[in-house]
Order: structure tokens, then C-alpha cells, then sequence
């Protein structure tokens, strides 16, 4: 394989701090401002930062074998790290009408410079700036995006969970009756706990809705829970089968993909509420409920809030509080017993590194938020007894830093489909109120 040269951005290094480990045995050259940039966001308390700290740390270790502006090897059979001063770029490669003091533009005279002094050598500028990549073009110099935990290239070929099979009536007839039945020749490409519609060959108004759990197993028939669940009765065959996953101990990680108003957030409260309280029969399956979600805010940042954890975390939380009061008939008293108690929590997702969490219901909602590394942060931290449901919209993400193909609720579907302990199920009918889900569907 011909050697390249690659020229990557500040916006791959806060994406991803390993990433200047996976460009094989082709040789990487850093831009000193975009070591400038890194620093700027080091002192910050999330992700991001994190990400700064790690890839000045690595490049500090790198010092230590010899001399970044000659070129450090990373490792055996990996390429060079080199940076680049700005005494070493020639800034005229830029036309006139690109300023030379916004740190971008430097960036992309250093990769030019780096092309005309190797023409021999293919020369790639690796950035997640969109802008930059449409300058880079511009200027002939080749350039490409960074996305690891891509999996996905089109968010319409996401999982959802559900598909419909045109089977005989006889098969309809023998899962109404109870009978087992098992059509693995027609479910060769099922994931386990796929949602399936059976649907007459010869009656398309007959069907039957089922789960399938993997090969060999009989298929599941889903039916209405008739008491609902806490009080939350499905209105469609989607939130059905959300709630039959919900309510299933054996499958551990559900997540919940819907536009505003399809009710992902109330069932997923409703069965954290059912399973921790206890039903009818007093069964409880939990010891706890805990809910969190991102600190993400829409537009711009109101800036530090005063008062406890609690009181900070009030703001971002309020739409699961909602969803609770809601649940509980607006009873604030019965709300704050049981958070007194322990029996729910509200928690800011800042705090869950290092810890095990045991026989609990954990949320996590708004998980488009998060990035790939901050979603296996979470998900680790379940322990024995636990489930963790994820939900939220995919086309409302408000991070900078993740898209509809890379954030961490998009990389959590497609990784786990293929797994029994896991189940996913995309609302795609909202039941809030009329102006509402004529909103979401014309604005």
C-alpha cells in the first residue's frame, strides 16, 4: 500500500482522541494551530475536553521518544507524527480571497503546503467541518470525513425493529390458537426480538402480530396488556410492542427511537413505575428508577445555574417530570415520598463514570445527545438485575459534535440488534395532541 500523508483537524482529535492511532502505516501531520485549538477546550467538563486531555497526553508521550517537528513514529507498523509551525507553511498557496488569520484557512495552507512538497504523495485533509472539507474542494486538495462509529450511511436504513411477512392463513390461524410456531425459513434475516406482522396471503385484513426471539424459538404472540401499564394504554401496534419489550426482564437494553410525541419517554416511565412499584399483585422487579438525560441545551446556553446538583439539574429534567406527574395524578407529595425513599431518582449522566448500578429501571432520555464513547460509558456501568432503556428522536439532535448516522442512540441500535438481550422498536405515529403532530410532520 502506497504511503499517504494525512492532515487532520481539530475536529477529528475532540471526536475522537484515538483517532490519530487509526490511520494505519500512513504518516500524519498535526498543523501547530490546531494543537492551539485543542488547548483552548482542555479545562472543559465533558466529552470534548476529555477527548483534548487524552491527545495532549499522548502527544507528550510521543516527545518523550524524539522530536515532534522531524517526526515521531507512534508505533511498530503505524506511520509518523509530525507538527508543522507556521514558519513551515507557505501561507501564499491560499487564494487571495481567503483570509490568512482564521486559524481554518492556516490549517488548509499547511495541508497544500504539505501536497506540493510531496507531490509524489497522495496528501488527504481529514476534518468533520463541513465548511472546511467545502473549502478544501475547492482548492483541489483531497479531503475526507472522519466518522468511526458510523454505522449507518443513511439514517432511513436505521433498524426499526418491525417488519411485515406474508405468510399462509393457516399461520395466522395456528398463532391465534396458541399453537407453537416457528418459521425460521421465512426469518433468515430477522434480528432476535424483531417485531413481526403476519399477514394472510389470501385476507390481507387478517393478521397477527408476534416477536421473534431467534432461531429454533417459537414466535411470540403480542396482544394488548388489558390493565395497561401504570395506567398507559398502547394506541398503536409501535407503542405495543415498545411496552411488551418494556416490560420483559429477559432483554435487558430496549431503545426507543420516535419523533416528538409518539409516547416513547410515557411508556418507558410507565414500565419503570409498573416494574418498581409493583402491579396489582404486588410484583416488583426493581428496586429502583432511575431517569437522567444529557445536559443539552436548545439554542444558546443560559449559562451557570445557582444552587445544589438538584437544583441545577431541575431545568433539564422537567420534561421527565412531567411525564411523572402525569403518571402519579399530579400527586408532588406521592413523587417526592418516593424520591425520598430512593425509589426514584433523578440523576445527572455526569456522575455515573465508576459506578455499578444494580436491580434499577435506568432511562436515558435524549440519548441522541450523546456520542458513541459517552453511550458505552453508561451502558457499562449496568450491573446484575439492571435495565436500561434509551430514548430519543433522532432528527432533533442538538449536539455539535454527533449526526443522525454517528450518535451514540444510532450506534447503540445497529450494535445491538443482532443480540438477544436487546430489543429496539421505532414509534413513528405521534398521539400527542392534533397541532402537535401536525407540527412534526410539515414543519
Amino acid at each position: 500500500m502506497k504511503k499517504k500523508n494525512y492532515v487532520i483537524d481539530t475536529s477529528v482529535y475532540l471526536t475522537d482522541s484515538e483517532s490519530i492511532k487509526n490511520f494505519g502505516n500512513h504518516d500524519i501531520i498535526i498543523p501547530l494551530k490546531v494543537l492551539e485549538e485543542i488547548d483552548c477546550h482542555k479545562k472543559r467538563q465533558d466529552n470534548v475536553g476529555a477527548n483534548a486531555r487524552r491527545i495532549i497526553r499522548f502527544l507528550d508521550n510521543l516527545c518523550q521518544k524524539g522530536d515532534l517537528s522531524k517526526g515521531v513514529r507512534i508505533a511498530k507498523g503505524k506511520g509518523i507524527v509530525s507538527v508543522k509551525s507556521l514558519s513551515d507553511i507557505k501561507l501564499d498557496v491560499l487564494t487571495p480571497n481567503l483570509s490568512q488569520g482564521v486559524p481554518d484557512h492556516i490549517i488548509v495552507a499547511t495541508a497544500l503546503t504539505v501536497k506540493n512538497e510531496q507531490p509524489n504523495r497522495k496528501t488527504v485533509m481529514v476534518t468533520n467541518d463541513i465548511n472546511m472539507r467545502v473549502i478544501c474542494n475547492s482548492l483541489g486538495l483531497e479531503c475526507e470525513e472522519y466518522n468511526p462509529t458510523q454505522v449507518v450511511e443513511n439514517i432511513e436504513r436505521l433498524y426499526t425493529g418491525f417488519s411485515s411477512i406474508l405468510v399462509d392463513e393457516q399461520v395466522v390461524d395456528q398463532l391465534y390458537s396458541g399453537e407453537e410456531l416457528i418459521l425460521d425459513h421465512e426469518l433468515k434475516n430477522a434480528c432476535p426480538n424483531e417485531f413481526l406482522m403476519l399477514i394472510s396471503n389470501t385476507n390481507e385484513k387478517k393478521t397477527a402480530l408476534a416477536r421473534y426471539s431467534g432461531p429454533e424459538m417459537a414466535l411470540k404472540r403480542i396482544s394488548k396488556f388489558k390493565k395497561g401499564i401504570w395506567g398507559v394504554n398502547s394506541r398503536n401496534k409501535e407503542q405495543l410492542f415498545a411496552l411488551d419489550l418494556l416490560m420483559d426482564p429477559e432483554v435487558p437494553v430496549v431503545t426507543l427511537v420516535g419523533k416528538a410525541g409518539s409516547g416513547k419517554t410515557l411508556c418507558a416511565i410507565a414500565a419503570g413505575l409498573e416494574q418498581v412499584m409493583g402491579d396489582s399483585s404486588g410484583n416488583k422487579k426493581y428496586k429502583r428508577m432511575i431517569v437522567s438525560r444529557p445536559v443539552q441545551p436548545l439554542g444558546k446556553d443560559i449559562g451557570f445555574l445557582p444552587g445544589s446538583l438538584e437544583d441545577k439539574m431541575t431545568p433539564w429534567l422537567i420534561p421527565i417530570q412531567d411525564n411523572l406527574k402525569f403518571l402519579m395524578g399530579d400527586d408532588r407529595t406521592t413523587l417526592d415520598m418516593y424520591m425520598e425513599k430512593g425509589m426514584i431518582e433523578i440523576e445527572a449522566l455526569t456522575y455515573i463514570r465508576g459506578r455499578s448500578i444494580s436491580n434499577a429501571f435506568i432511562i436515558i432520555d435524549e440519548a441522541q445527545n450523546l456520542s458513541s464513547h459517552e453511550l458505552k460509558t453508561i451502558i457499562t456501568r449496568v450491573g446484575e438485575g439492571t435495565k436500561i432503556v434509551l430514548t430519543g428522536d433522532i432528527e432533533q439532535i442538538d449536539s455539535p459534535f454527533v449526526d443522525e448516522t454517528t450518535n451514540g442512540l444510532t450506534y447503540a441500535i445497529e450494535k445491538f440488534k443482532n443480540h438477544t438481550l436487546a430489543g429496539h422498536v421505532t414509534l413513528q405515529k405521534g398521539e400527542r395532541s392534533k397541532v402537535a403532530s401536525l407540527a412534526a410532520r410539515i414543519l
